[in-house]
Order: C-alpha cells, then structure tokens, then sequence
C-alpha cells in the first residue's frame, strides 16, 4: 500500500532538525486525529514514575496500540506534538530521544514542548499525533 504521507525537506532551512519542516497528506486521504499519547499502563496507572524516557516509550507504544485501531501505523503518521512537563531542556531531550527512535527514518514535523503540568497523576510526557491513510 502507497503511504498517504509526503515529508517535506526545506534547504532554505537549518539542516539541524532531525525531521521534516513540512507533511502533506494526498489527495482523498483519511485523516486521523489521535488523543495523547500517555504513558498509562492497562489498569490506568502511570508507567515509569519519575522516569522520562520510559514514560516516553510507554506513550509511544500506547501511540502505536491507537493508530492501528483505526487502522493506521507509525508510518502514516504526518505530525506530532511532544509534550514534556519539565522547565528542563535535558528532559525535554531524553523524551524526544525515545519518540524520535520510534520514528526512525519517517522523521515527521515535530513540535517539542515543555508544558507545567500534564493531565495524570505523575504524567510526565504526552504525545498528539496526527496520520493520514489511504483506504483501499
């Protein structure tokens, strides 16, 4: 199946980001508009307390649970939004290393931000995510 999703490169634009500046989503495309992505364990309790990356990861497994209930998978995914509730660069940057992995090659446009609190007890990290499909 064709991927509904075009990465966009600029080289009008710093080489330093590690992903596209741009998505596009073709023509007749479902969109897909997923929740946060939070690091909740099955029984609703927070995974990896105090933990960045593993928060991270839990959100992004849980991410990944959510995209393939509709249908979808990491690689149709056209932007993320990574939330990190730290005033700290470095944590900031421990949970971006983890959804960017996650990522691999399909680098989407990504927008990382330190928030003052998120929405569960302990919730360090959250990821929105928007995909795009093709149906056949």
């Amino acid at each position: 199946m064709s991927s509904a999703v075009t990465l966009i490169r600029s080289s009008s634009l710093s080489d330093v980001a590690e992903y596209a500046y741009a998505a596009s989503a073709a023509v007749g495309s479902r969109l897909i508009f997923l929740a946060g992505a939070c690091p909740l364990n099955e029984d609703g309790t927070t995974a990896a307390v105090g933990d960045y990356a593993g928060q991270a990861a839990k959100a992004v497994e849980n991410m990944r649970i959510a995209l393939a209930d509709a249908g979808a998978s990491i690689n149709d995914v056209i932007s993320t939004r990574v939330l990190v509730a730290s005033s700290k660069q470095k944590d900031l940057g421990t949970a971006w290393e983890v959804v960017r992995a996650a990522f691999g090659d399909h680098d989407v446009p990504s927008t990382l931000m330190g928030v003052t609190v998120l929405g569960y007890h302990d919730q360090l990290v959250e990821i929105e995510a928007v995909a795009a499909v093709l149906d056949s």
